[in-house]
Formats: C-alpha cells, structure tokens, sequence
C-alpha cells in the first residue's frame, strides 16, 4: 500500500516538516501584541507628565494593585514586582514578535501567565467571558460525566442568561439600543483563567518548539553561525 512506501513516507514528512513554521508564526503573531500593551500600559512610557527617568517604572496605579491587599494582589514588593512585570511583558512582546531569544523570553513571560492565572483569575473559574446559553457552553460536555463544577457552571449561564435579558429590555426601553448594540452585543465578564492559560499554553509551545523556520531572527542567526 501507498503508506507502506518509504518513500512516500519520506515525502509526507518533508511536507509536514515545510510548514512547520506556521504554528510557531501565529502563536508569536498572536502573543506579541497582546504581551506589548499589557505591558505598556503597567509602565509609565506613554505619560508624558513624569520625568524621563519615571516613565521607566510602574505605573503607580498599577504598583498600588500589585501592593494592596484588599482590592489588588498583595504581593510583596509591588514597585519592583510591576515594574519587573511591565518590563517583562513590554520587551518579551517585541522578541516575540522578532523572534529573537524565543526560547529565553518564552521562559519569564510563562511565570508572568502563571502568577496571572493564580493570583488574579483563579477564583474566578475557567471562561473569561461568562456563557449565556448553557445548552452552547463548553462546560455541557464535562456536565455529561457529572462533574460537579459543569453543572454549576451551567447554572450560571442560565442566571447570566437572564441578568442579560434584563440589560437588553433597559436598554432598549431607557437606552439608546442604535447607538449602544452598535458595535455588538452586551456581554458579562467573567475573568476567568481561559485567556491566561490559552496564552500560557502558546508560550510552552514556543518554549519546546522555537519561533519557527524561515520566519524569525532565531532561524537566520542560528542558520548564519552554524
């Protein structure tokens, strides 16, 4: 038979082996502008009412959601720990983006998505925008095998279903529906770990399998010293 063949064998792999590049190219196409405004926007590079010098650090808001222990994080060190975190993100999305040191700097912005996932999503559940129909949420399939946590998620798809419906009949009794559904549907955030371990998951990927052939400044610089 045809697969039997070594040589068609050969052949299918070569295929597979040319295109291995795209998974590597949309993951960083993905990640890197996402990585640059998160972490732009813990710096203080875009305010142009502090010192040359400050707008190196952290933004001070965001030092204050690091540091507190009532509304924000509570973590020790929060000066150092979001002007780390900024840097960390700001620079990591532009090597992303270059794919330049694709491996290293997979490796702090990993710890970045984790410290993310347990510290500001995790209570939170999974999904980062909340589900309106249980009969369409993910969390259906796992309900299937009663698990417990799927059934409650499906509870509250039903509850945000109808928290949504009464949003919708205000609106469109004491709003402006035109002008506010213009640009979509009204929708209830969650916050939930999805997005954070969606990007986690793309960051070990590119940790294991590097930024791809042909399509980053890894590639050439290894192919020119080697």
């Amino acid at each position: 038979m045809q697969f039997k063949d070594p040589n068609y064998v050969k052949t299918i792999k070569s295929k597979i082996v040319s295109v291995d590049f795209i998974s590597p190219l949309l993951f960083r196409l993905i990640l890197a502008p996402t990585m640059i405004i998160a972490g732009f926007n813990k710096l203080n590079l875009g305010n142009p009412d502090v010192s040359l010098f400050s707008r190196l650090l952290a933004d001070e808001n965001v030092v204050a959601w690091f540091g507190n222990t009532e509304w924000g994080l509570g973590l020790p060190f929060p000066d150092l720990l979001a002007f780390l975190a900024g840097w960390t993100e700001f620079l990591g999305g532009w090597l992303l983006l270059l794919g330049l040191f694709t491996r290293l700097v997979s490796i702090p912005l990993i710890f970045t998505m984790l410290v993310a996932i347990t510290s500001v999503h995790w209570h939170n559940g999974w999904f980062a925008i909340a589900p309106s129909s249980g009969d369409s949420s993910p969390a259906k399939v796992l309900s299937w095998f009663n698990i417990e946590p799927a059934k409650q998620s499906l509870e509250n798809s039903n509850e945000v279903s109808q928290r949504l419906s009464k949003i919708n009949e205000i609106i469109e009794t004491h709003g402006f529906p035109s002008y506010l559904l213009e640009k979509g549907s009204v929708a209830i955030l969650n916050n939930g770990i999805e997005f954070a371990a969606i990007y986690l998951a793309m960051l070990l990927s590119l940790l294991f399998t590097g930024a791809g052939r042909f399509v980053s400044l890894d590639y050439w610089i290894f192919k020119r010293f080697h």
